[in-house]
C-alpha cells in the first residue's frame, strides 16, 4: 500500500479520539524511539530564501518528514498524519497546527526538531479531542431533524468559527473547515459523501484563502446547511416571529447553572497578556480603527468600574456604550422591538423591560442570587445583554464588555477571547447557555495554566 502523508483525506472514523487511544505523557519516548528520530537531516547553512535551501526543503527535508509521518502512523494510526498540518502555506495548506511549519523552517538541530514533532503531534491530538467535545455538545438525531434545525444551524455556525479561530483564515483554511463540518455530520450518521456534497453546496465557493468570513456569510452557510438536512422546510408556511426575549427568560430560569464548571475556585487570574485588548486591536482595528479605539476606551472604563465594585446595570452599560458607539450622550434603552440573526430572532419591549434587565444583571455579583460559579454568572450576564438587546446598535460589544466586567470584578482576566467573541447563541436553546459557561471556564483555566508557565511567574 502506498503511504499518503496528506491529512486532507482523513475521515472521522480515522481521527475520532474515542477509537484511537493516545498517551501524551509517553509520546516523547515514543517519538524518540522511532527510526527517523535517529537520522534527523542537517539543513544547509543558507538563507531561508536561497534556492538551494528551498530545494533541500522539498527534497531531503520533506522525505524525512514523510518518513516520520509514516512511522507515527504505524505506531498510532492514520490520525497521526496530521501532526504537520500547519497554518497557512506549510507542508499542507490551511491547517490547525502552529508548532510545525515546514521542513525548511522546522528542521534544525535533532533535539529541537524532535521537540517540534512531539509538540505538533500533541497539538494535533488536542485539536481532535477539542472537536470531539464540540460534536458531543450537539447530539443530533437524523430521525428528528425536523425539530432540530436550530441546533444543526448553531452547531455548523460555531464549528465554522472554531476553525477560523484555530487556522487564522490563512491559505487554504476553508479546506479544513469543510472537512470538520463533514466529520461532524458523519459523527451523527450522515454519509460522508452526502455530507461533503451538502457542505460544498451550502458554502458555494464563497470561503476564500487569507480572508475570514463575515458574520452574514457564516450565518447564511449555516442556515443553508441546516435547511439542506430538512428539505421540506421551505414548503412550510412562515408564522409570526415569537418574542425571543420572553423565550430567553424562560430558558434562563430553567438552565441548571449550578451544574456549570467551577474553574474560578482558585481565585484571581492575572494573564501573561491582555487577551481582550489584543483581540480588539486585531479584530476591530482591522474593521475600523475608530471602532477599536472606542471599544478600547469602553474596556478601560469597564475595568475601572469593576475595580471600584460598581453594581452592574443598564446605567453602567450605557456609559460604556457611549464610547462603543462614539455618541455625544450615553445612548438610551431601545424603544422598539429589536431583531437579530437576519430577523430570525425578535426581542420584545415593554414598560418593565429595562427594570427586568437591571434585576437580571444584579444577579451577576457574588451573593446577588443563589451561589453560582463565576463562569456561569459571567455567561448568564453576557447572554442577558444579548437577548435583552438594550441598544439600537453594538449589543454584541456590550455583551462582551459585560462578560469582561463580571470576571474583572473578581480579579479574573483572560489571555485570549477570540472564540468567545466570534460565536453566537440562540435565545431558546438551554444547552447553549451551559456551553458558553464551559467555554468561559476553559478560558479561565487555560489562562491560569499559561500564566503559571510563563517566565517570571
Amino acid at each position: 500500500m502506498i503511504f499518503e502523508p496528506s491529512p486532507h483525506l482523513l475521515t472521522w472514523a480515522e481521527v475520532d479520539p474515542a477509537r484511537h487511544p493516545f498517551d501524551s505523557t509517553a509520546a516523547a519516548r515514543v517519538v524518540r524511539s522511532l527510526g527517523p528520530a535517529r537520522c534527523v537531516p542537517h539543513p544547509p547553512d543558507l538563507p531561508k530564501s536561497d534556492p538551494a535551501m528551498i530545494a533541500w526543503s522539498w527534497g531531503e527535508g520533506q522525505l524525512w518528514a514523510d518518513a516520520m509521518s509514516h512511522a507515527l502512523v504505524q505506531r498510532y494510526g492514520r490520525w497521526a498524519v496530521g501532526w504537520r498540518w500547519a497554518h497557512d502555506e506549510g507542508d499542507f495548506d490551511g491547517g490547525p497546527v502552529g508548532s510545525w511549519c515546514c521542513s525548511r523552517d522546522s528542521i534544525t538541530t535533532p533535539e529541537e526538531t524532535l521537540d517540534r514533532v512531539l509538540a505538533s503531534l500533541c497539538e494535533w491530538r488536542g485539536w481532535l479531542e477539542s472537536l470531539a467535545g464540540w460534536f458531543e455538545a450537539y447530539p443530533l438525531d437524523l430521525a428528528d431533524v425536523a425539530d432540530q434545525r436550530i441546533l444543526w444551524e448553531c452547531a455548523a455556525r460555531n464549528l465554522i468559527l472554531h476553525v477560523t479561530d484555530r487556522t487564522g483564515c490563512g491559505s487554504g483554511w476553508h479546506g479544513h473547515c469543510r472537512q470538520v463540518l463533514t466529520w461532524f455530520l458523519s459523527r451523527w450518521g450522515v454519509d460522508p459523501d452526502v455530507a461533503q456534497e451538502l457542505i460544498d453546496e451550502a458554502i458555494g465557493g464563497r470561503f476564500r484563502s487569507w480572508t475570514g468570513p463575515d458574520t452574514v456569510l457564516v450565518d447564511d452557510v449555516s442556515e443553508r446547511l441546516a435547511r439542506s438536512l430538512r428539505p421540506d422546510d421551505a414548503a412550510r408556511p412562515a408564522g409570526p416571529v415569537p418574542d425571543h426575549l420572553r423565550g430567553w427568560l424562560a430558558v434562563r430560569g430553567a438552565v441548571p447553572w449550578q451544574e456549570g464548571p467551577d474553574g474560578d475556585a482558585d481565585g484571581p487570574v492575572t494573564p501573561s497578556r491582555d487577551g481582550a485588548a489584543e483581540d480588539i486591536r486585531a479584530f476591530d482595528g482591522a474593521l475600523d480603527p475608530a471602532r477599536a479605539e472606542g471599544l478600547l476606551a469602553a474596556l478601560e472604563l469597564a475595568r475601572a468600574d469593576a475595580a471600584r465594585g460598581a453594581p452592574l446595570g443598564f446605567e453602567l452599560l450605557r456609559r460604556w456604550q457611549q464610547h462603543v458607539l462614539d455618541t455625544p450622550q450615553p445612548p438610551p434603552f431601545r424603544s422598539l422591538p429589536a431583531f437579530a440573526k437576519g430577523g430570525r430572532e425578535r426581542y420584545g419591549i415593554g414598560p418593565e423591560t429595562r427594570d427586568r434587565l437591571d434585576a437580571c444583571l444584579a444577579e451577576s455579583a457574588k451573593g446577588g442570587g443563589p451561589p453560582l460559579p463565576l463562569a456561569a454568572r459571567a455567561a448568564r450576564a453576557c447572554l442577558d445583554v444579548c437577548f435583552f438587546h438594550p441598544f439600537d446598535d453594538g449589543n454584541g460589544r456590550s455583551a462582551f464588555l459585560t462578560l469582561v466586567f463580571v470576571l474583572a470584578r473578581e480579579g479574573v482576566a483572560l489571555d485570549a477571547v477570540g472564540l468567545l467573541r466570534r460565536v453566537t447563541f440562540q435565545a431558546d436553546a438551554p444547552r447553549e447557555a451551559l456551553i458558553l459557561a464551559r467555554w468561559i471556564d476553559s478560558h479561565i483555566k487555560e489562562t491560569r495554566r499559561r500564566a503559571a508557565a510563563s517566565p517570571g511567574s
